[in-house]
């Protein structure tokens, strides 16, 4: 009975889906069933970042050497889980393109901008796989994975201006509100109040408090990603200490976000 109670928990179930690698995730919810991924990205930069952090605290370098090869092997790994994924971005930024219904062109073209830089991210880092395992030297590997990061920085920067606008406007919701009706105080109130949103989006009734919670961290993850293509172009000297933290922590709101998702 004990067995059966722990095999058909729901958090089991929960738990399959979220590391699920079959099934089609939905445009609107591309990674609905990346969970692994997002496990695996998160202890591919910790170890970047605990890497260096005893590289600097002057490790022997036998006790560095497991975090060095979790760092290559994992991103390796991941790399390979990527491939085909171009389609879906692809897909993604001609269905944003198509929709008319939208209610906001400028977000609309920010959303097909980012598609199409990861689209190209992915396109051109799939072309570095057989030369980064292994497989099959290229002369031009370098060069691929140079530019690879200049298309995913153009779609974090599409993705990171497209949550700027967004709390702007919500901004500018905010101040529509009459303050001088009881109303508009109790609505204003429930705008201005994010942060304990962040808590418990699913339970939060108020629809601009989760848009804003939901917002500002995605706007944080992409801050965060950000540092990982400028450090690699040399658009930014950031150590690995910074890049793998930086990683680590969108990495842990993309864990999050999925694990909702899933639920």
């Amino acid at each position: 009975m004990t067995a059966d109670a722990l095999i058909y928990h729901p958090t089991v179930s929960h738990y399959l889906r979220f590391v699920a690698t079959t099934g089609m995730p939905s445009i609107s919810a591309p990674q609905y069933f990346f969970g692994r991924d997002k496990l695996l990205r998160t202890l591919q930069y910790f170890s970047r970042f605990y890497a260096w952090y005893l590289f600097r605290t002057n490790t022997p370098p036998r006790l560095i050497a497991p975090f060095e090869a979790i760092k290559k092997q994992f991103a390796l790994t991941r790399k390979a889980l990527r491939l085909g994924k171009n389609v879906e971005h692809f897909k993604a930024a001609a269905s944003a393109m198509d929709d008319t219904k939208s209610k906001d062109e400028f977000l609309r073209y920010c959303a097909v901008g980012r598609q199409l830089g990861y689209a190209m991210y992915l396109t051109l880092d799939m072309a570095t796989y057989v030369d980064t395992a292994g497989i099959w030297k290229l002369q031009s590997t370098k060069r691929l994975q140079q530019e690879a990061y200049r298309a995913w920085l153009v779609g974090l920067l599409f993705n990171a201006v497209a949550g700027v606008y967004t709390l702007w406007g919500l901004r500018q919701k905010d101040a529509c509100i009459d303050k001088a009706d009881g109303e508009g105080v109790v609505e204003s109130k429930k705008i201005e109040r994010w942060d304990p949103c962040l808590m418990n989006l699913a339970t939060e009734a108020d629809g601009h408090c989760r848009e804003r919670a939901s917002t500002n961290l995605q706007l944080v993850s992409d801050l965060c990603d950000l540092t990982i293509p400028s450090s690699a172009l040399g658009y930014a000297n950031l150590d690995d200490g910074i890049v793998g933290l930086a990683g680590t922590v969108s990495s842990l709101i993309g864990v999050w976000a999925t694990w909702k998702k899933t639920a």
